[in-house]
């Protein structure tokens, strides 16, 4: 199957498909005449799975756990129900703060934040916490990224180096042709400025992310 028929039979968004399999939770074959991605039954219950534990709100790390055998369905379940306890504990310190400010009749550019926020952060020195968590799964992703870029740069300023050694040398006997100079110099530097950007854009994807909503999932 094609990436756009699984989509249709599972309902999850091709953006979706395309970041389970950048996190190593699917791992479509190949077609060897053509070198797409070739989906076929057990991609379509790994994503069904995949899509049930994500609308439960399980975490991409534990859903990882759970595939490689390391925790069953049964460990899984109850470590995240730790995490949704704890979660409800939060939001009902939430909706109990939010119902002490329905009666608020002031507009907000009137609104105390200051004591509103000291409020909060009372809470928060009990184990309170008032970010949303669902949206984001603690795991660095950035790192790789960012580490092979500076390799990178340090690799190609090295050469750089090398190069300035090398003109400043032969300048005492024979200066290096102009042309020549430039071309040897130009090209480690448009690495440096290819990797840079390279980096960019994958911050950017990076970013993105999963869509969070759940009809997307």
């Amino acid at each position: 199957m094609k990436i756009n028929e699984v989509e249709a039979l599972v309902g999850i968004t091709r953006k979706n498909i395309r970041f389970y399999e950048s996190e190593g939770l699917l791992a479509p074959r190949r077609n060897a005449e053509n070198g797409y991605r070739d989906y076929g039954e057990i991609e379509v219950e790994v994503l069904k799975r995949i899509k049930l534990l994500r609308k439960l709100g399980v975490s991409l790390e534990e859903i990882r756990q759970m595939q490689s055998g390391t925790h069953t369905v049964g460990d899984g379940m109850r470590r995240h129900l730790v995490s949704l306890e704890r979660d409800r504990d939060n939001l009902e310190q939430a909706i109990r703060l939010c119902s002490s400010l329905t009666n608020c009749q002031e507009r907000l550019c009137d609104l105390d934040a200051g004591a509103v926020l000291a409020e909060m952060e009372s809470l928060e020195q009990t184990g309170a916490t008032f970010q949303n968590k669902q949206r984001h799964d603690v795991r660095i992703r950035y790192v790789a990224p960012v580490v092979i870029t500076l390799l990178m740069i340090l690799a190609m300023g090295g050469i750089l180096a090398v190069v300035f050694y090398a003109f400043a040398a032969a300048s005492a006997a024979e200066p290096l042709p102009f042309l020549f100079a430039a071309v040897v110099v130009t090209f480690p530097v448009m690495i440096i400025v290819g990797a840079v950007l390279a980096l960019v854009q994958r911050i950017r994807e990076i970013g993105k992310g999963e869509e969070d909503d759940a009809k997307n999932y």
